[in-house]
C-alpha cells in the first residue's frame, strides 16, 4: 500500500471523477496498484451518462486506427476482459461480426478493411462473398453482396462489467462518493482542494473521467482546457426476444468518415438491437427521441432482415457520446498540478476502459510510485444474460417479480445488500432488468416500487424510463 501523504493523512493519492465505465475501471486498477482511490460521481448511481447507452459490443479494434492510443487501449482492455471475466461471473457471448456490403461501394472498400484488420494485429478475418453470408446469415437480404468476417468479436452486459471492476476496487479499500458534483477547487502545489456539496475532499492526483462535462471541469478547475466535447446523439431500437432468432453474428455496416454506422446485433439479454444514429447536438444531457428517426432504424432494420417486417418493438432509447472536435482519445497529463485527463472517449469506451486505465496508470507510475495488493478478491456478479443460468432456475427465490424479463425478488433485495447498492431505478434497472422487457413495467412497475421503498436516493415515483 502506499505510505500516508505528508501534511494531509487523509488525503487520497487519486480522485478520479466521473463514474461511467472509463471511471470505474480507472478506480479498479489504481486501487490494485496500491493507491489510496477516491471516486466522485455527481450522479445518483454510477453510469449515469453516457456510459448507460451503448451497444454492449466487446471490439477486438480491427478497425481502430492503425498505432493509435485507441487501438493499444482497446486491444489491452478486450484481452483484460477475457482474462477476468469468469472470475467475477461476467457474461461473454462470442457472435463474431460481419461487416456487410449492401452496395458496390461497400464492396470496393471490403478489401481496405481487411488490410487494416491485418495491419492492427487482427489476423483471423476474412472476406467472403455473397453465397457464404447467405449461408452464415440466412435471414440476411438477399442484397447482401460480401462481408469482411471477424470471428473475435463478442457480446458483453455493458453494466455489470463496470459495477464489477468498481465492485472490486471497493473491496480493496477504494471510497465512492455519489451524488456529489465537484464545483471547484484549487491545487496547494502538493494536492487537489476539490469543492463540493458535501465537503471538500483532498488528492495528490486528479483524473477527469467526466465524459460529457470533461472539458467544462477542465476550464473549471484549470482555467482553460485542451478540448471541447461536442455531444453526438444515437438512438436505439430494441426489437422483441423473437428477433434474436434471426441473427446469429453481429451485422456492422461498411463505415464512412463521421461515423460507423448502424449495428444490427443480437444481446446478452436475448433481444435485438438497431443503432445508434449519429445526431449532433449541444445538448450534454437531454437526448430525446426522434418518432421518424426511429422508424427510419426500424425501416432500415427490416430492409436488411425482411423478417423483422411487423415484429414488435420492446423499447426505443437515446444515448450521448462524448465527442470532441478530434477522433482519437484525448489522453494527456500536466504533472506539475498533478493532473491527468481521459477526455473524448466515445464508442470503444466500453471495450477498451481496462486498457485505458492500465495506460494512464503506466502515465502516472512515472513520477509516483505505489505497491500493488496481492491475494485479490474477486467479487461475483449476479447474471443477467439469458444464454447462463438465472436466478429464477434456482430454488428459494422468493417470487417472479418482472415476468417479461424472469427477475426475481431476491435479485432486487440482494442489490440493496452489496457494496454499492442502486441509486436511482435507472440504476436499479440496470442491474436487475426490471421493468426493461416487453411491457416496460406496466405490470411490474409497482411492485418493484413497494420492494424499493425506501432504498433509493431517488424514489421510484414515476413512470419507467426506457433503457435496455
Amino acid at each position: 500500500m502506499s505510505t500516508p501523504l505528508p501534511n494531509h493523512p487523509d488525503a487520497h493519492d487519486v480522485v478520479i471523477i466521473g463514474a461511467g465505465v472509463v471511471g470505474c475501471a480507472m478506480a479498479r486498477r489504481f486501487t490494485l496498484e496500491g493507491a489510496r482511490v477516491l471516486l466522485l460521481e455527481k450522479g445518483t448511481d454510477i453510469l449515469s451518462g453516457a456510459s448507460k447507452g451503448n451497444s454492449a459490443i466487446l471490439h477486438t479494434g480491427f478497425d481502430a486506427p492503425t498505432d493509435s492510443i485507441e487501438l493499444a487501449c482497446m486491444q489491452f482492455g478486450y484481452q483484460e476482459y477475457l482474462d477476468i471475466h469468469a472470475r467475477m461471473n461476467l457474461p461473454l457471448l462470442k457472435t463474431g461480426a460481419m461487416v456487410v456490403a449492401w452496395s458496390e461501394d461497400d464492396l470496393s472498400k471490403l478489401d481496405g478493411i481487411l488490410q487494416q484488420a491485418l495491419a492492427n494485429g487482427v489476423n483471423d478475418v476474412q472476406q467472403i462473398d455473397a453465397t457464404q453470408v447467405r449461408r452464415e446469415e440466412p435471414h440476411l437480404a438477399h442484397t447482401a453482396l460480401g462481408a469482411v468476417k471477424v470471428p473475435g468479436e463478442y457480446l458483453i452486459d455493458p453494466w455489470s462489467a463496470p459495477l464489477g471492476y468498481l465492485s472490486q476496487a471497493i473491496a480493496h479499500g477504494a471510497n465512492v462518493v455519489l451524488g456529489t458534483e465537484v464545483e471547484g477547487g484549487h491545487f496547494d502545489g502538493e494536492h487537489w482542494h476539490l469543492s463540493t456539496p458535501k465537503g471538500t475532499f483532498i488528492g495528490r492526483t486528479v483524473i477527469n473521467c467526466a465524459g460529457l462535462f470533461g472539458d467544462l471541469l477542465e476550464q473549471r478547475l484549470l482555467g482553460t482546457s485542451q478540448f471541447s466535447i461536442h455531444p453526438r446523439k444515437g438512438q436505439f431500437v430494441v426489437f422483441d426476444k423473437a428477433a434474436a432468432n434471426l441473427l446469429g453474428h453481429i451485422v456492422l455496416p461498411v463505415p464512412n468518415e463521421r461515423t460507423k454506422g448502424i449495428v444490427i446485433t443480437r444481446t446478452v439479454f436475448g433481444n435485438l438491437l438497431v443503432g445508434p444514429t449519429a445526431e449532433e447536438q449541444d445538448d450534454r444531457v437531454h437526448a430525446g427521441l426522434d418518432h421518424d428517426v426511429l422508424k427510419q432504424l426500424i425501416d432500415a432494420a427490416v430492409t436488411r432482415i425482411p423478417a423483422l417486417a411487423g415484429m414488435p418493438v420492446t423499447a426505443t432509447y437515446a444515448a450521448l457520446r462524448p465527442a470532441s472536435e478530434k477522433k482519437e482519445y484525448r489522453i494527456y497529463q500536466d504533472t506539475e498540478r498533478h493532473w491527468i485527463t481521459v477526455g473524448g472517449i466515445r464508442s470503444t469506451g466500453l471495450t477498451a476502459a481496462l486498457g485505458i486505465a492500465q495506460y494512464v496508470f503506466e502515465l502516472y507510475r512515472q513520477h509516483t510510485r505505489h505497491s500493488p495488493l496481492e491475494n485479490l478478491t474477486w467479487p461475483q456478479l449476479p447474471n443477467l444474460a439469458e444464454h447462463l443460468p438465472r436466478d429464477y432456475q434456482h430454488a428459494g427465490y422468493g417470487e417472479i417479480v418482472c415476468h417479461c424479463e424472469w427477475v426475481t425478488s431476491r435479485e432486487i433485495t440482494a442489490t440493496f445488500d452489496s457494496p454499492l447498492p442502486p441509486g436511482d431505478f435507472g440504476g436499479l434497472k440496470r442491474r436487475t432488468r426490471a421493468c426493461m422487457g416487453r411491457c416496460q413495467g406496466f405490470y411490474c412497475g409497482a411492485r418493484v416500487a413497494e420492494i424499493s421503498a425506501g432504498q433509493l436516493a431517488v424514489p421510484l415515483t414515476t413512470g419507467v424510463a426506457h433503457e435496455a
